[in-house]
């Protein structure tokens, strides 16, 4: 037959099968117009291999379609033509026979018989009960029209409709109407009914499962609705907000995997809990806690060396070891950020500026500052934390200066580590190993929280008195920094630059002009305070600020006035000083020396009286002398002893002569070595009855041999010597290294003379030779003690 054709976008017409469709593009309704045109208004149905290919060529059909007859043909408002065909019969085009005005083909008809036996018929009625159940889970499906149609002996018209209405693409049924032999067709159809069966039951399971999860879901929803109403009414907070906002808190937080795992387990433990347990309570902070504390941000840290070398010079005057020390510290984060963290220990007297040094690193590196107090504290929870399963557990103070920082990377200050006790509750300073260990507070244990917790970008700067309180295990991971008390010099300094300023501001003063004279501060300095630091000074200065804002109201004294502070306005505003003028002897005596000592609060000077009585040979030692000292005293004694024939002292008069050592101011307490060789001079002059020269000073410890071993504190000694007015100072030779850290000023105005042996000792010290002329070996001893004398 030679028929027109109208191509089919996405559709496949089988014969048998009643089909509306809709016309639009010109060849196809030239094709529509030709075919009504005939005595028999057939067309050939061919489906296109690509549904958006718009003008169709002959490559782009299948071979295989359907004869149909047209039913019905109405023109639509939108100018397209809707048509019903009925199809016929299938057929394979044989030639294209043109393309212009539309595509007319010559085709063949393709129809196999087979013989309808009672097994096929049987096969038919299993494959029509499959499409029955499928048509049931069908819902798209009409199932009696089809089901009367399936009613039918044709085997390819019983295969035809059931192609025709099952849901597969038409690539699928394209292939199912090529198929020319009815019994391959029902085969390939009883396998797609199968599978589209076992699709729709899926289907129909998944369905069922969302529809009951969408029926929950809306339950909830209407529960929470009526509940967050409820709530409401009561004035009562919606809990379920509240656990979303926290869970999102959270994720946000940046916490580690363990801390969120524990964070989120315990907020489903609280959606569970009736919000009025205690329970509820003790879980609800444990999660605020885990929120509170950072775990991600950090402040943004300054590494401009020249800054922090400003910012340390501007806050503190001397201390230039330490300040080195700190911008050391900083050089290297500057080049390096991998470093570890480091704990600073400053050790020195109360006053001289620990805490504040660590306020000043702070400041300088653009970090936050906390401070955290460790004097008398004896319970190890304090610094870990109590667990949980207490009533009122809190982190330890460690995880509680995190939270008041809110930085990961804060300055804290561990005030007075070495004032920490121990008792039944256990050790903080064993606690306090790991906080201040680099290689294992990455990973620091809080009992309350439970997780581990980076310390390691933390800068631990830790203060103390004195060393040896501390347990060994915890001084090993800190560096220790000395720092000295300060000396007169640097308090006029502090004084001048420092501390008056600030009272003067603070007292609201600084619209007067308000100036002390330098000796008004040496007075004040000298004789109204004696300490390590300069908090008594700064006091003492508030006080004559206050007295000065009160001279100011009762005298009615002008902006601008001027306010000359001299010594005797010290005296008069302060009263009387407070302790006597450090002066030295005026005339030399016998059995006198002058020696030096250190104190917390700077150097003193050590007068060592010696006076000698009628009695046994007995020694007797006064002025609180401590057992170290009292040491020395009977060490010089045997020494003297022993030198008696050299320093012309009869051995005799010794054995029949007490002696009396005495240390005056014997209120105080005074113990060491130092003090060995003033000791041995005051014997040897009170013995030899010849005095000691008033202008010399002296400090070194001596060994029964006579050698003088070096001492501590020289810088705080020779100070003392200074103010006192003795300008030369007999040291330990081997205390020559010591000589750097003294100031300059007193370097060029004092005379240091090095010694190594007690001869040397007595040869600057007594203002005539200890022996006489004519004692055996004189001359050597003379030779021997001759020595340089080194400046």
């Amino acid at each position: 037959m030679q028929l027109p054709v109208v191509p089919l976008r996405d559709m496949v017409i089988f014969p048998g099968m009643m089909a509306p469709f809709v016309v639009g593009r010109k060849a196809s309704v030239e094709a529509l117009e030709a075919a009504v045109g005939r005595e028999d208004p057939k067309i050939f149905l061919l489906t296109q291999k690509d549904p958006k290919v718009d003008d169709p060529q002959a490559e782009d059909l299948y071979s295989y379609g359907t004869i149909a007859r047209i039913i019905q043909k109405g023109r639509m408002a939108t100018g397209n033509l809707k048509v019903v065909a009925e199809g016929l019969e299938r057929a394979r085009v044989r030639k294209f026979i043109g393309l212009e005005p539309h595509i007319e083909v010559e085709v063949e008809r393709r129809y196999a018989q087979v013989e309808v036996t009672p097994a096929v018929r049987k096969y038919m009625d299993e494959i029509t009960e499959l499409f029955k159940e499928y048509a049931k889970l069908s819902h798209h499906l009409s199932a009696d029209g089809v089901l009367a149609s399936l009613q039918t002996r044709d085997i390819n018209h019983f295969a035809d409709i059931l192609a025709a209405h099952l849901s597969k693409p038409s690539s699928e049924k394209q292939k199912i109407l090529e198929m020319e032999n009815p019994l391959e067709r029902l085969q390939l159809l009883n396998d797609l009914i199968d599978i589209e069966i076992d699709r729709l039951h899926i289907d129909r399971r998944i369905s069922s499962r969302v529809k009951k999860q969408m029926e929950k879901s809306q339950r909830e929803y209407y529960l929470s609705e009526k509940i967050k109403a409820i709530n409401e009414e009561l004035g009562r907070k919606d809990l379920s907000e509240e656990l979303k906002k926290l869970r999102q808190q959270v994720e946000e937080a940046g916490m580690s995997e363990e801390a969120k795992d524990r964070a989120l387990k315990e907020i489903g433990r609280l959606e569970s809990m009736p919000p009025a347990s205690a329970e509820s309570g003790v879980s609800r902070n444990y999660v605020d806690w885990l929120l509170s504390v950072p775990w991600r941000k950090a402040s943004r840290e300054i590494r401009d060396i020249r800054k922090a070398e400003e910012v340390l010079e501007n806050d503190h005057f001397g201390l230039e070891k330490v300040k080195e020390r700190i911008l050391e510290f900083l050089a290297v984060r500057q080049i390096s950020r991998k470093t570890q963290g480091t704990i600073l220990c400053f050790v020195g007297p109360p006053g001289v500026g620990k805490t504040s040094l660590a306020r000043s690193i702070a400041r300088a590196t653009g970090r936050k500052f906390v401070r955290l107090s460790l004097g008398g504290v004896r319970d190890e929870a304090e610094i870990r934390g109590h667990r949980r399963t207490y009533i009122g557990a809190f982190p330890g103070q460690i995880i509680q200066m995190m939270k008041k920082a809110a930085t990961i990377n804060p300055v804290i200050l561990l005030d007075e580590v070495d004032k920490m006790a121990s008792d039944f509750r256990g050790d903080p300073a064993g606690a306090m190993l790991e906080v201040l260990d680099p290689e294992q507070n990455n990973s620091f244990h809080d009992h309350y929280l439970d997780v581990d917790y980076d310390l390691s970008k933390v800068l631990f700067v830790c203060t103390a008195n004195v060393t040896h309180t501390i347990p060994p295990a915890l001084k090993d991971r800190m560096e220790t920094i000395e720092l000295s008390s300060y000396t007169h010099l640097e308090k006029l300094e502090i004084a001048r630059n420092f501390l008056l300023p600030r009272q003067i501001d603070r007292h609201g003063l600084k619209a007067w002009k308000i100036s002390f004279e330098e000796e008004a501060l040496r007075f004040l300095i000298e004789r109204y305070t004696r300490e390590s630091g300069v908090r008594n000074l700064e006091r003492e200065i508030s006080s004559i600020c206050r007295k000065l804002a009160r001279q100011i109201l009762k005298d009615g004294l002008k902006k601008g006035s001027r306010l000359n502070i001299d010594s005797g306005a010290i005296r008069r505003h302060l009263g009387a000083p407070r302790f006597r003028e450090l002066r030295r002897e005026e005339m030399p005596e016998p059995g006198i020396a002058c020696g030096l000592a250190w104190t917390q609060v700077g150097g003193e000077l050590l007068t060592t009286e010696v006076l000698l009585m009628r009695g046994k040979g007995q020694l007797t030692l006064t002025g609180q002398l401590g057992d170290v000292m009292q040491e020395s005293a009977r060490a010089a004694l045997s020494f003297v002893k022993s030198r008696a024939d050299d320093y012309g002292i009869d051995p005799e008069t010794i054995e029949k002569t007490d002696i009396h050592i005495h240390v005056p101011e014997g209120a105080i307490p005074k113990d060491g070595p130092s003090a060995g060789i003033t000791l041995c001079t005051a014997l040897v002059s009170a013995l030899t009855g010849t005095p000691v020269r008033v202008d010399v000073a002296m400090t070194g410890e001596l060994t029964l041999r006579g050698r003088v071993l070096p001492i501590g504190g020289l810088k705080e000694k020779a100070i003392a010597a200074y103010r006192a007015g003795i300008m030369e100072v007999i040291i330990p030779e081997e205390n020559e290294k010591d000589l750097e850290e003294i100031p300059e000023e007193l370097r060029k105005e004092m005379d240091f003379v090095m010694v190594k042996n007690m001869d040397r000792v007595l040869e600057r010290a007594l203002v005539a030779s200890p022996w006489p002329a004519g004692t055996p070996g004189g001359r050597d001893l003379k030779e021997r003690a001759a020595k340089p004398m080194a400046h």
